[in-house]
């Protein structure tokens, strides 16, 4: 399934992602400090949501009270998972 998240209080816009089988197939992050997200992208590419979402969900990116990990979680949540 194929998904585009409008992100909430990060420096990226958006998150898009493909989860096939409860496995992340792809991950693609707009805007933001894009080195840092390529290798969070490649990181939980191959990653079980219900993994990515243990290691991920709550984390905060200085004083945010959110980050790109933590809105990628929230987007799986609102895929279903």
């Amino acid at each position: 399934m194929e998904y585009v998240y409008r992100t909430k209080g990060t420096c990226s816009t958006n998150i898009e992602l493909n989860v096939e089988d409860g496995v992340v197939k792809e991950v693609a992050f707009w805007g933001g400090c894009n080195g840092n997200l390529q290798g969070l992208s490649r990181l939980v590419k191959g990653m079980k949501v219900e993994e990515v979402i243990t290691k991920l969900e709550g984390v905060r990116c200085g004083g945010r009270p959110t980050s790109c990990p933590d809105q990628l979680c929230r987007a799986l949540h609102e895929m279903g998972y």
